[in-house]
This record gives C-alpha cells, structure tokens and sequence, in this order.
C-alpha cells in the first residue's frame, strides 16, 4: 500500500526515514508494509506524532466495506480525495458505537 502521513496541526514534515506500518492488533498480518509471504519491508515516510493522520491509500478490504470490531476497534475514519480536495465520506466510529450491539448480563 501507498501510505502518506499528514500533520494534524499543519507542521512541515521534514526528511523521511525508514519506517514499517502496522496496526495494534495481535495478528502477524496487520502489517501495512509487507511483501508477498509476510515479510516486513519499509517505506521511506516522515516521522509522525501522536494525532497526525496515517493514509493508508487504495485501501482495497482495509476499508469500511470488509471492516469488522475485531478486538473490539472501532472504525477509522474514510476520506474521499478527488482533485487535491478531501471530503469526509464515513466518520470515525466512537468506542460506545462499537459496543453498541453487546449486551452484557447483570
């Protein structure tokens, strides 16, 4: 995948590094920067802080359509671009709409 890192508060980015992108589950496979056969591989990115946005582009089943609250994640934001414009097409899910559907006895 072709990933892009965009500041939250405006920043110029400065010089990239090697980096390796990965999610927060427990699962070998949800490493963004992979080859064929898993092996782990890095893209020359600017370093991020916490709250800058992570693009992860031509997301495929990475997206909302294929997306589950495996582990109990809520879902990312979508973001359509088009001519250098961005549009927000699906919001990101709160923790409490992720659990909406559980019950829980007592």
């Amino acid at each position: 995948h072709k990933i892009s890192i965009c500041p939250a508060d405006g920043r110029d980015l400065g010089e990239s590094e090697p980096a390796a992108v990965a999610g927060p589950l427990c699962e070998s496979c949800d490493v963004f920067t992979q080859e064929d056969g898993g092996v782990v591989i890095t893209q020359d990115l600017p370093k991020a802080q916490i709250g800058d946005y992570v693009i992860i582009h031509d997301a495929g089943a990475y997206g909302r359509a294929m997306a589950s609250n495996y582990n109990t994640h809520p879902f990312p934001a979508e973001v359509w671009i088009e001519d250098g414009k961005h549009s927000l097409i699906t919001p990101r899910q709160s923790f409490d709409e992720a659990i909406g559907g559980e019950r829980f006895p007592g």
